[in-house]
């Protein structure tokens, strides 16, 4: 009986997962669509879409522009994220600790449009409109939330004790962050800096309120594209987005794997 009912379990998990992929599984026979035209199921088979997104002056300057803003943020955030995160740890009221924890990871809960329609209102007089500062700040608000969570479940399972011998043997707060803390809760903070990686080059809400025609990260030129003709090429950049995504949620899994061994 057991097993049949993992069998189920397991046949009903392919199905939900089936479900979530599909939609975006759809993009990548449409990417080697010969056609200049977002149609499914695609005609021909043609690698010119990707070749356009490699050698249009616009595709690679948006690309560049996300790939530098998401770098970035994922520093910032993973620095900010990673010393919140152990401030939480260490805090003796845990009724504050919440509190300050629960204001910390709104921005995963207040709707996207909100928070940016709020930030354009603060950037609009701050003239960050446009500015890679502009773009940085705001993305690492949207991603420091997802360096706390990780970086906390490493924290969780952290063995104090072993600061508190470090300490005995004569090594001070600093030296034994970063030889004993550090080290051990390593996995939870990589994992941190994918997710805010991620966060920063997929978003587009925010980026939306404050990009101008100077810089322009890619999920805005897909949405501007996508809008205006169609171009399949919107296709093979979505693939191209997805594998990476995907690799790089794979390896952040990976990590937190490794923390629970």
């Amino acid at each position: 009986m057991q097993i049949h009912t993992r069998i189920l379990l397991g046949l009903f998990c392919v199905l939900i997962a089936i479900w979530l992929v599909a939609p975006t599984l759809v993009l990548i026979p449409m990417s080697f669509n010969a056609n200049k035209s977002l149609a499914f199921p695609p005609t021909g088979f043609s690698w010119q879409w990707y070749e356009n997104f490699l050698t249009n002056p616009d595709w690679s300057s948006s690309f560049m522009a996300s790939l530098k803003v998401a770098s970035l943020v994922a520093v910032t955030a993973t620095i900010l994220g990673t010393l919140a995160a152990f401030g939480l740890d260490r805090m003796k009221s845990a009724a504050l600790g919440g509190v300050i924890r629960a204001l910390l990871i709104t921005p995963m809960v207040v709707p996207g449009v909100v928070l940016a329609i709020g930030i354009y209102a603060v950037y609009l007089d701050a003239k960050l409109v446009g500015t890679l500062l502009g773009f940085v700040l705001a993305h690492t608000v949207l991603a420091v939330p997802f360096v706390i969570i990780a970086v906390s479940a490493s924290l969780e399972v952290f063995d104090k004790r072993l600061e508190t011998a470090a300490a005995s043997f004569g090594a001070d707060r600093l030296t034994t962050f970063r030889t004993v803390t550090l080290p051990l809760i390593l996995p939870g903070v990589l994992s941190g800096v994918l997710f805010a990686f991620v966060t920063s080059f997929d978003e587009i809400i925010v980026a939306l309120f404050i990009t101008d025609p100077y810089l322009k990260t890619l999920p805005v030129r897909i949405f501007s594209s996508i809008t205006r003709d169609a171009d399949p090429t919107v296709a093979a950049v979505g693939t191209i987005l997805f594998l990476a995504t995907s690799l790089i949620i794979a390896g952040g899994l990976l990590l937190g794997a490794r923390r629970k061994h």
